[in-house]
């Protein structure tokens, strides 16, 4: 595919795209729509949805109570965006990485670097610096936009040259007292191609170093113009919200491109857990819900812990009364967690499989179409199919890889595992799936090291790295234990040093240490300590050895 002229001065991203004959065959057509060769999707998700649905709806709501319209939501991206441009000295291309708790803060800063046609590295709040520091050396990132609440990992990361702004503190230099003092006057958006570079979203891989998955200013629209149009159907009187961050793209796309697409307000908790999702659905009457089943399982629990019912199902303490869509992704969805919650609230789950790679949600199926214990049809606009080791597709009800394309695909920041995840023009997400007869699609479990524990990917190389940086260990293997709330929850299999006691107060203390490395829900909820790992003549670990142990 040829690209189109870039507005990037900074040329570093569109440089370090693979190769074209290494990317997915993307498809385009009905019902995707044609989207003009110069674009920039931040100024569609605000400036047109403005134009379309006037500037006074409510645009992003707090817990606290707050409500920002989006003619509010507009003057702070812009303000934003004229101190990017201006003060910071953002070009376009540059990467500016955000980092902070949910709020509508990130959310504007999100969309102001989009605006001013710089690249977004959205990370999560929970990074440890060790972390930080890697992605922000693969994208040779160069400013940082983050919550004055969780600057100390960012500045301990010690990122060479990254010049990092804080948010919503009290010094003179904060972001939000140099908007204040930005003009007033509209930001026009940098007028970038549709092909542009708007963020670089990381993920995990089997070999435990973070993976840069690029995505254009086009494709941030279409996954709104796929699985939001066609399979979620949003009003612009929804208000959503989720327990997903927007360092994930799962909740980059549900919290804030899709409602703002749709001209509908997003609830943005900065605690979301189950337990605070339930009341905030009630208090402030959300329509459209985004979690993962592990959180749907915890809610039934809260439901099910009291007496008294309303007339919509749920418990009379909490009014679920406005909620008609809840979405599920992240892993697999039972079959069972889907009746239960039906039988609690009436409301019919809509499961769904997506990828960093690809963004976000590509199969799915809602209303009359969804079948408990199936993922779902390809989304209109995606195609899927399942293939063998080959490439070829394999019959109906036998499982194999799952294969997908459509409107947005995979293109790794200068990353080798670019072939494993395209072939043949197709992604391969790495799942492992069985196309019925009729062309419904079920999950069967993931393909390689990945372990999914309650919506998050866990690389267990990555953790592995992270115990073999603690002095006491000398040998370390991570894997999943099948959980039946959680999905699976990571075990570790230990070797230490000679004289090392190995018990219940040294695994505590390799805990705290890997807590102290990466993002706490990596941490192994146990530790097993092994004379000697399992491997190969050749000295290859073994892991499916450790595997039939669990």
């Amino acid at each position: 595919m040829e690209l189109k002229t870039s507005a990037h001065a900074d040329t570093f991203s569109r440089d370090h795209l693979p190769p074209t004959d290494q990317w997915p065959e993307l498809v385009f057509g009905p019902p995707v729509p044609s989207y003009p060769e110069r674009l920039n999707c931040g100024a569609e998700l605000l400036d047109a949805t403005i134009e379309r649905f006037g500037p006074d709806r409510p645009a992003f709501r707090t817990g606290a109570g707050e409500v920002w319209s989006y003619r509010e939501l507009r003057d702070r991206v812009d303000r934003i965006a004229h101190v990017l441009t201006g003060e910071l000295g953002v070009v376009p291309g540059n990467r500016v990485l955000l980092r902070g708790p949910t709020t509508p803060w990130l959310a504007a800063c999100w969309l102001a670097v989009m605006k001013a046609g710089a690249v977004a590295v959205t990370v999560l709040a929970q990074q440890r610096a060790h972390e930080l520091g890697v992605m922000c050396s693969i994208a040779r990132i160069s400013h940082a936009l983050c919550d004055a609440r969780v600057l100390d990992a960012l500045e301990q990361a010690g990122a060479p040259g990254l010049r990092i702004t804080a948010y919503g503190g009290d010094g003179p230099g904060d972001l939000l007292r140099l908007a204040e003092r930005a003009p007033a006057e509209r930001y026009t958006a940098v007028d970038t191609s549709a092909d542009d570079v708007a963020l670089i979203a990381f993920t995990s891989g089997t070999t435990g170093r973070p993976k840069g998955c690029m995505h254009f200013h086009r494709d941030v629209l279409a996954i709104a113009d796929t699985f939001a149009r066609h399979v979620l159907k949003p009003a612009c009187d929804d208000v959503f919200a989720g327990s997903p961050p927007l360092g994930f793209t799962f909740g980059l796309g549900g919290l804030v491109v899709f409602p703002l697409r749709a001209g509908a307000s997003a609830l943005l908790l900065e605690q979301a857990g189950p337990k605070q999702l339930l009341p905030a659905l009630a208090e402030h009457r959300v329509s459209v819900l985004f979690t993962a089943p592990t959180a749907y399982r915890t809610m039934l629990e809260e439901l099910d812990g009291h007496t008294g019912h309303d007339d919509h199902g749920g418990h009379d303490r909490y009014d679920l009364s406005a909620l008609r869509r809840c979405v599920s992704a992240g892993e697999n969805l039972p079959a069972a967690t889907w009746q239960a919650w039906h039988e609690r609230t009436g409301l019919r789950i809509i499961n769904g499989i997506g990828a960093t790679e690809l963004l976000h949600i590509f199969i799915s199926a809602a209303d009359d179409d969804i079948r408990p214990g199936t993922t779902g049809k390809p989304v209109p606009g995606w195609q899927a199919r399942v293939v063998d080791a080959r490439g070829e597709p394999v019959d109906d009800g036998e499982p194999g890889l799952l294969a997908v394309r459509g409107p947005v695909g995979c293109r790794y920041l200068a990353d080798d595992r670019q072939r494993a995840y395209v072939r043949h023009g197709w992604n391969i997400t790495g799942d492992t799936y069985v196309r019925e007869s009729d062309g419904w699609f079920r999950y069967v479990a993931r393909a390689d090291d990945m372990i999914i524990s309650a919506g998050f990917n866990i690389a267990g190389p990555e953790v592995e790295d992270a115990l073999l940086r603690h002095p006491d260990v000398t040998e370390a293997a991570v894997v999943g234990r099948p959980d039946e709330r959680r999905g699976h929850v990571v075990v570790a299999y230990c070797v230490v040093r000679p004289g090392v006691a190995r018990g219940e107060e040294t695994a505590a203390l390799l805990r705290d240490f890997v807590r102290s490395e990466l993002v706490p829900y990596k941490c192994p909820r146990e530790i097993v300590f092994l004379d000697a790992l399992p491997r190969t003549p050749t000295g290859k670990l073994q892991r499916f050895r450790l595997r039939e142990l669990e």
